[in-house]
């Protein structure tokens, strides 16, 4: 088995491609230890000790390394990780219930009835041309609400902490946004 590696735009973050599709649907953010519980792999991701982050896409995994970390120590240890669990066939999560797993709420704010229209072009386009383009730097971009012209994201991933995100929300997606969804005033990270 073969795992590639690419880098992200977030000089802390390697994006691991294991050549096969790691989460039928969706995507899961693990941003501390007590987070990674819900699954072995992220888990013993963690346990390498410079990890501070684990983010599952489809057919992806990004790892961010802590302040100081050297990739170089850092990348056979988590190459060999992956390459056990995929070879075993390791279950990616732990049974439900376990650990106090769950799943994070869809959206954080109240919308008001009168604004679905205009949501339902948001998730939209975010779900058709932002959220793609984000997987390839090794992230996701989840709404999360809208409110009065205001646009929330939460970037996950290679897209979180990355110093180059804020200007990927304000000349990007906040630009995209507005000018298909005139109603959107601004784009903020939550």
């Amino acid at each position: 088995m073969l795992i590639e590696t690419e880098t992200t735009p977030n000089p802390a973050t390697l994006k691991f491609l294991p050549g096969r599709v790691v989460m039928d649907a969706g995507t899961r953010d693990f941003a501390t230890p007590e987070e990674a519980v819900a699954s072995p792999l992220a888990e013993a991701l963690f346990d390498l000790g410079d990890v501070t982050g684990v983010f599952f896409g489809r057919d992806f995994i990004s790892v961010t390394a802590g302040p100081g970390s050297d990739w170089g120590m850092l990348k056979p240890d988590v190459l060999a990780l992956l390459l056990d669990h995929f070879s075993a066939g390791m279950p990616l999560f732990r049974a439900v219930g376990t650990a106090g797993f769950s799943v994070p709420a869809e959206d954080d704010f109240a919308e008001n009835p009168e604004d679905a229209d205009i949501v339902a072009q948001i998730k939209d386009l975010i779900e058709t041309r932002v959220r793609p383009a984000v997987a390839n730097d090794g992230g996701d971009i989840v709404y999360r609400g809208f409110d009065k012209g205001k646009v929330f994201l939460q970037m996950q991933g290679a897209c979180s902490g990355c110093p180059s995100s804020s200007a990927t929300l304000k000349n990007g997606i906040e630009q995209l946004l507005r000018y298909y969804v005139p109603e959107v005033t601004e784009v903020r990270a939550v």
